[in-house]
This record gives C-alpha cells, structure tokens and sequence, in this order.
C-alpha cells in the first residue's frame, strides 16, 4: 500500500457558487473516501480549489455585468462556503495567488526548455469585430465527434478534445449575431501522439479501476492518432507565458491540470511557499494519486496531463485511479443559473440538516447515468429510508442510555462485522460506490428497526446501531459527531450505550 494516498476534485471555474450538481459528482464522493480511509488509520490529503483562468470566467462576467476581477473574487469565497456547508473537509484550497501562478509558468518552462513543445499552426475561430481570437468559452458551436452543442476546447457529452477550429456551426458565444472567420495562429502544442502508446500501456494496466464510460471512452481515444494539445492560446485572459515565439499568449487552462494538482497537493501536504510543489508526486515518492471527477474532465487529466508527465522523462509516477460521475440533474434537465434552474448547495443546507441532503445525494449520485434531484424526492427519501426509522431506532436505544456495560453476543459481534465489510466494500477504491452505501445504510436501518427489544438483547440492540453508525460515519458527519465517542473495538464483549438524538425531517418541494 502506498505511504499516502492523494485525493484530488478538480477545480470548479470561479464563474459562481457551487450548486447540488456540483457536489453530487466529484465533492461528496472525494470527502467520503477521505473520511473513510483516515477512519482506518491511513495518510490522505485532499485537495480542490477553484480556477480563474478559464475563459468562461469573462463570458460569465460580460452576461453579469460585473469585471472578471469581481467575479473571481465572488465566486472563491462562495465556493470555499459551499463545501464547509455541505462538510467537505478540503486540506488544501487552491486560488489564484502569485505562488500558484509562478507553479505553472514554471512547469510549462520546464516543458519548453526541454524541447517537447513544439510551434504550431492552427486555426481558430476570430471575430473581425472585436479583433479577438475566440478560444475555449469564447466559441461554442458542435462537436465534430458527437454532434452535440459545446464550446471549444472540450465536449461535455463525449470527453473529447475539440479544437477551436473544428467546431462545426461555430458563433461567438457572446455575440451569436457576430460574423465569424477562421484564422491562422502560431501556438506551442504538446505532441500528445508521440506519447500515445505508453498512454496504452499504462491505462491498460490499471482499466479495472475506472468505471464502465470512462474505461470506454478512454480506449476509443487511444486506439487512434492522438491530435496536437494546445498548451498556449492566442488570448489575453489567463496565465502568460514567457516564451518569445508566441509572445503575449496565455497557458491553455486545459494544460494545467497536472501542475494545478501538484500545487493543490503541495497546499494540502502544508508546504510552505519556496518549497518543492511536486516533491509528493516524484517518481517512488510513495503517493498514489486518485481523481474524483466529471467524465467531461478525463481528457486534460487523464490524457493530455499525463502525457505531461511522460514528456518529463520519468520524473513523475503517473497518476492511475479516476473515479468518474455522470451529470446530476435538476428535476430531469441541466442545472442552468442563466436560467435560474438550479439548487445552491450552501441554501439548501441552512434549510435541511446536510446530513440529510449528503444521504440524498449519496443515494442518488450519478456514478453510471445521469440522476436528477428534487426537493420532493429529497423529502421522501430521507423520511422513508433514514429519518423515520433512524428516530425509532434511537428511541429504542434511548431506554437503555448509560446502562451498562451491557453483555454483548459473539452473534452480534459477528453481524457488526459483517456491516464493517459491507461499508468496507463501498468506501475502498476498488469498488467505491455511494449508492451501495447509502444502500447499506438503509438495509441496516431497516434489519435494526424490525427487531424487537428486550433487557436481554439490549445490549446486542445498541453495540450493532452503535456499529452502523460507524460505518455511516463517512455520509453521516454531523450524526457521527455528536454520537460517536472512543470505540470501543468490534470485539467488545460488553457496551454502554449514550442518548442518540433523533433526525429532524426535510421539508418537501418549496
């Protein structure tokens, strides 16, 4: 086993607050395994942040009304809120501070001095009107692979690369009435080709650890010639480089997800500014290196990063485990804020207790298909399947609070580990899955809540609701904290129970 295990969300786009769909996918299921894996005595760090050099940033903020500046300055403290109010315990949050900055100019350099970046020719779209070059969030049209609406740079639908020139019915997004041209520009690209085959080899060996989509996707990819990777853009908004052949061009914020991670990591580990960004990440460091994250983000970190890393000549290990979500939905349609569809995370948790909302969303989480949320449904469910019979559970628990110690069974003792393995089996990579835990959860609250109590089992009673909380402990936070004290072992042969409080109901649809 690895000396530390590094878990790292990517970077949502300081472009707003984080809203469910955001935390259903990569926030809920990192800080699950997280809890999880220190519960068993093991070294996590986990890292997210948020990112302000995308260009969505500025499309964003033109349709608002307000400078990027302002908008990024929003948007961090509201994303930073969001997590602490759903009770995603981050380690290191990123920004967008000069340390940060220096991290990634200092990465690609690395890169360009040693010659893997090589000047391009390519084509973008351009609008004659502003005299701009329109990349990434700039232009949307279709995917040439999918056919499905996207903007340049990356395709939601498919996780392919789609380079700004090959969008088929290209517009500008902020002016879809603006006539649209293509033009050539020189930019430094990454050969990602050259690196194909070792890409291969390497996902090749480690498929069984991604999902079914992913694993799909990713071998669709590679079977074939692998196109350049624009690491600079013609564009006067992100991070600009140094190099005097394309003077003025910014770094492609889809070539910063390995240098991001390590500075996230580096965040996370406390290291200070001056040290090493990377020291967690060389080769035989002892990390392993474990992404929660979109299925529309495996391209930048699972095939252009880490082709990065390859052009390093063995500097790094690469990372190997991805756990893949699929969209989460809003009553069956895309979360939209220009719409005004959408659930802000940090609202609805000051209306329903987050444990609540994360058992939802744990039941609920898009892990091979899109899901949808609704605040019915969220009603519903956490009634039926945890409040209800968590409240009758503890009152049955509560007639025997600070007796004891009472006897407990080899019988019992043998079913609480058996919860154990079954909580085990969900919360371990190899077969993470938010919905089989929030499935045990209910199975176990069920099986407890059927069982009659007597003077004579009670002791069996409490030690096994004592035990499933334990394993629910990862979902459950804010439970888990108020009840759970030193434990006491699986093989305790006597327990003394303490007063659990009972679960207050979520309102249905408002």
């Amino acid at each position: 086993m690895s000396a530390r295990t590094v878990v790292i969300s990517p970077a949502p786009t300081a472009n707003g607050d984080l809203h469910l769909g955001h935390i259903a996918g990569p926030f809920l299921a990192a800080d699950v395994h997280t809890r999880y894996a220190r519960s068993q005595g093991r070294e996590v760090l986990l890292g997210t942040g948020f990112q302000d050099t995308s260009t969505f940033v500025v499309t964003t903020a033109v349709r608002r009304g307000v400078t990027p500046e302002e908008l990024v300055a929003t948007s961090a403290a509201q994303i930073a809120a969001s997590l602490e109010a759903m009770g995603i315990g981050v380690d290191g949050y990123t920004g967008d501070d000069d340390r940060f900055t220096k991290w990634v100019v200092d990465f690609v350099a690395r890169l360009h001095s040693a010659g893997k970046l090589e000047l391009r020719t390519m084509k973008f779209p351009y609008s004659p009107k502003s005299g701009r070059f329109l990349v990434d969030g700039f232009a949307s049209g279709s995917c040439p692979e999918c056919l499905a609406d996207c903007c340049a740079g990356l395709c939601e639908s498919c996780g392919q690369l789609v380079a700004a020139g090959d969008l088929l019915d290209v517009r500008s997004t902020l002016d879809p009435t603006d006539p649209v041209e293509l033009r050539e520009a020189d930019v430094l690209v990454l050969p990602v080709e050259k690196y194909r085959a070792r890409l291969q080899e390497h996902f090749s060996a480690h498929v069984a650890g991604m999902r079914p989509h992913m694993a799909q996707a990713m071998a669709s990819m590679l079977a074939r010639p692998l196109p350049d990777f624009p690491v600079t853009y013609p564009t006067s908004w992100g991070i600009e480089v140094p190099f005097p052949e394309v003077s003025g061009q910014r770094v492609n914020p889809n070539a910063e997800p390995m240098a991001w991670s390590m500075h996230a990591t580096a965040l996370a580990a406390g290291s200070a500014a001056g040290s090493s960004e990377d020291e967690l990440w060389l080769a035989g460091a002892g990390s392993e290196v474990v992404y929660f994250l979109g299925f529309d983000n495996i391209y930048p970190f699972a095939i252009a990063g880490p082709a990065m890393l390859l052009a390093l000549d063995g500097r790094y290990d690469l990372p190997a485990r991805y756990l893949t979500n699929e969209f989460y939905e809003l009553d069956h349609r895309k979360f939209s804020t220009s719409r005004g569809h959408v659930v802000w995370s940090r609202e609805l948790a000051a209306e329903v207790p987050r444990d609540l909302i994360r058992f939802h969303l744990a039941a609920t989480s898009p892990e091979h298909q899109r899901t949808s949320f609704s605040r019915d449904a969220l009603a519903r469910v956490t009634s039926a399947r945890l409040v209800e019979p968590w409240n009758r559970v503890a009152d049955k628990v509560n007639r025997f609070a600070g007796l004891g110690p009472l006897p407990v069974s080899p019988r019992s003792r043998r079913a609480a580990a058996r919860m154990a393995s079954r909580f085990a089996e969900s919360y371990e990579l190899d077969g993470f899955s938010l919905n089989r835990a929030a499935e045990t959860i209910t199975e176990q609250l069920a099986r407890l809540d059927a069982r009659a109590v007597t003077d004579a089992n009670a002791g069996d009673f409490c030690f096994e609701v004592d035990r499933l909380l334990r394993g629910a402990a990862p979902i459950l936070v804010d439970l888990a904290e108020r009840v759970l004290g030193e434990d006491a072992g699986a093989d305790a042969e006597s327990f003394t129970p303490a007063r659990l409080p009972r679960l207050r109901e979520a309102e249905a649809g408002r």
